[in-house]
């Protein structure tokens, strides 16, 4: 009887066979890491549900509030801290007393028990993140954080993938800001930007971090 599979059948077949192993490694890689990164899995633009539906465009846009009347330790601390319930009721024992929306502020007031907003920008705990130095640095809240006086809810504005971080530790000149226009929203530079960045690099002494123990520790 005649031969049918020639002599190299079998390297042919071992061959398919791992290619086709590879492909199907290759192609799950492929998936996960566009999934991984996707709007989906980073949470990325997803507005949080919170106590109180608080809106920076109203606050931050319409009236022109600083970031630093809320969060008052950007400057000095490695967090941005929250406001605490007298810095609304300020205001608000002024205003929309008797707003439905505002009564977990009302009653937070009166029992001094915190309320429990919900962490839109939830770094993982093995990411070590300083406000302070980075405010200092001239890094604008705007580019971490978009434009807060914009967003009706409070959604976070970027991945927060490593990639994206590094991108700012290995070309910090494309987004630092004189440290008078760090809360400035919609920032437009007296100068371009590659020029600016450059002399606020070597006026603020900023350091192309990118070791792995700078966030990592």
């Amino acid at each position: 009887m005649a031969q049918i599979f020639k002599s190299t059948a079998n390297a042919t077949a071992r061959a398919s066979i791992v290619l086709a192993l590879l492909f199907v490694a290759g192609g799950g890689t492929a998936l996960f890491q566009l999934i991984a990164n996707s709007d989906y899995a980073t949470r990325k633009g997803e507005a949080r549900e919170e106590p109180v539906p608080f809106s920076h465009a109203h606050h931050v846009g319409s009236m022109g509030l600083d970031c630093r009347y809320c969060h008052t330790s950007v400057e000095n601390a490695d967090f941005s801290s929250l406001p605490p319930t007298k810095t609304c009721i300020n205001c608000h024992s002024q205003i929309w007393i008797d707003s439905p929306t505002l009564e977990p502020v009302r009653a937070s007031f009166r029992t001094n028990e915190s309320i429990r907003w919900t962490k839109v920008y939830d770094l993982p705990d093995f990411v070590y993140f300083n406000h302070s130095i980075h405010v200092y640095k001239g890094v604008g809240c705007e580019t971490c954080h978009g434009r807060i006086d914009e967003q009706p809810l409070t959604w976070q504005q970027p991945n927060l993938q490593m990639r994206w971080c590094l991108d700012c530790h290995r070309n910090p000149e494309k987004y630092l800001r004189p440290r008078d226009q760090v809360t400035t929203m919609g920032y437009v530079p007296s100068e371009p930007q590659e020029q600016l960045g450059a002399r606020l690099v070597k006026e603020y002494h900023v350091q192309k971090l990118e070791t792995c123990w700078t966030c990592h520790r």
